[in-house]
């Protein structure tokens, strides 16, 4: 795999997880406002951007298993990091409308 390719895919896990928080984001706001099923909606859409992030991912993985040489750059590894906080980020917004909804 050359340098440019991986350079696409870092930057799509970089785009997918970052359109991901955004929505994490204002799936807080909602909650703030009590707007639980939006909040909830919200979380379901980012978990569908993670998983396009989470497909890209995977691709790299399946060609690295397969023999495919691949050199980590820096970018991939800024990638990884965006989107391991953003799943992250996703599963405290999870527990935080439960609680939410138990308070109110």
């Amino acid at each position: 795999m050359n340098t440019e390719e991986l350079q696409v895919a870092a930057f799509g896990i970089i785009l997918s997880s970052g359109n991901a928080r955004t929505t994490v984001h204002e799936a807080f706001s909602a909650m703030k406002e009590g707007n639980y099923e939006q909040a909830s909606q919200l979380l379901e859409q980012a978990n569908e951007e993670l998983l396009e992030a989470h497909h890209a991912q995977t691709e790299l993985l399946q060609k690295y298993a397969s023999g495919v040489e691949i050199t980590i750059e820096i970018i991939m590894v800024h990638a990884q990091d965006h989107l391991m906080t953003t799943v992250t980020l996703r599963e405290v917004a999870l527990e935080m409308l439960e609680l939410y909804k138990k308070i109110n």
